[in-house]
């Protein structure tokens, strides 16, 4: 019978700080936690034994305390257009998925990860929303999704990715610490070295942590999950605004540009005959005031048994063209990898 004792501890849940106090115990030069630290967050490698320029017998006295518990592929789709989604399976046999969205023309290939399984939020337009969070992800579970994918874009396309948004399933700041923690892997030299600023973490709306986020100064982008320009709207999609309303949110908002000067967009997505009329623009635009905003328009993505219809694409245009008389920078995003379930909303571990 397994016991909590016998349980070996992920290396990668220690600190650098802890990895470098364990081998000061252990009577190792300060050097070999570096060359650990490297064969893990710039290397990739999940074997001590793969670990070549370390002894043996530390090798040996490494596996026998700790392990390395990547994630694993367990699915992969190919969409017309060529997204790529990747269904991981994480050590305790959870699921979750990641999505490449190449644009080669741009010279982007951006890779959409998940920090949580299921999501505890009910938005009613996403497939994630319908499911029980289980758990938060770790540092490294987030981190091996990025290079996993990183692994396919370079298959595939010849070529990195190049940014990463936590976009995927999930609420990123209802797992605050390890989302943080992850970036900082990333965006270390001793890690992959992405800039910050190639990275944009999405929230559903946590007033509170948005302005953690300011107190912790953050560099990489902030993208709020709007949807709606005011909260009658928004509470009736989004039951996380009847907490945390517009007016505590755009506060909250303010105070994060006013620390950090990091960039904020606002996604929203468009749905016929609920957000996506004249008067819904001109909201839209009063929201955008305070701050420099990008706004993100999306195309919605159908999930089952939802009461949402896509909005015409005209009428995404006229919206669009409406904010950008008020010199507002829009964007209008066409769904990617629809077809294999891997847009906006879609992620659902669906079989």
């Amino acid at each position: 019978m397994t016991t909590a004792t016998d349980i070996k501890k992920d290396i990668r849940l220690l600190s650098d700080a802890a990895v470098e106090d364990l081998f000061k115990e252990m009577g190792q030069p300060a050097f070999r936690a570096r060359q650990v630290q490297e064969w893990l967050w710039q290397k990739g490698v999940h074997d001590f034994e793969a670990m070549t320029n370390l002894p043996k017998t530390l090798r040996e006295q490494l596996s026998a305390s700790f392990e390395i518990r990547p994630i694993s592929v367990d699915k992969v789709q190919h969409s017309s257009d060529g997204t790529i989604k990747s269904r991981f399976r994480l050590h305790d046999g959870h699921l979750i998925e990641a999505v490449l969205i190449p644009v080669p023309e741009d010279g982007r290939f951006t890779v959409c990860v998940s920090c949580q399984v299921g999501c505890s939020l009910t938005c009613k337009f996403c497939a994630t929303g319908r499911m029980k969070r289980v758990r938060n992800l770790d540092a490294a579970e987030i981190f091996d999704q990025v290079v996993l994918v990183n692994r396919q874009c370079l298959d595939a396309f010849k070529h990195p990715v190049t940014n990463v948004v936590y976009m995927g399933m999930g609420e990123p700041l209802l797992a605050y610490r390890n989302v943080l923690e992850s970036i900082g892997r990333l965006t270390s030299p001793k890690g992959l070295g992405m800039s910050p600023r190639r990275i944009t973490v999405s929230t559903a709306g946590i007033a509170k942590m948005i302005r953690q986020l300011a107190d912790d100064e953050v560099r990489f982008n902030l993208a709020l999950s709007l949807h709606a320009a005011d909260d009658e709207k928004r509470n009736e999609i989004m039951p996380i605004n009847e907490q945390n309303n517009l007016s505590v949110l755009m506060d909250a908002l303010s105070y994060f540009y006013q620390k950090t000067r990091n960039r904020i967009s606002y996604e929203y997505i468009a749905f016929q005959g609920i957000n996506d009329s004249l008067e819904d623009a001109v909201k839209l635009s009063e929201l955008c005031v305070r701050f420099p905003v990008r706004v993100n328009i999306i195309e919605y993505n159908p999930i089952d048994d939802a009461p949402f219809i896509k909005a015409e694409a005209d009428q995404i245009d006229r919206f669009a063209a409406y904010l950008r008389k008020k010199d507002i920078m829009v964007t209008v995003r066409r769904s990617r990898g629809k077809d294999i379930d891997a847009a906006c909303g879609q992620l659902a571990n669906k079989a």
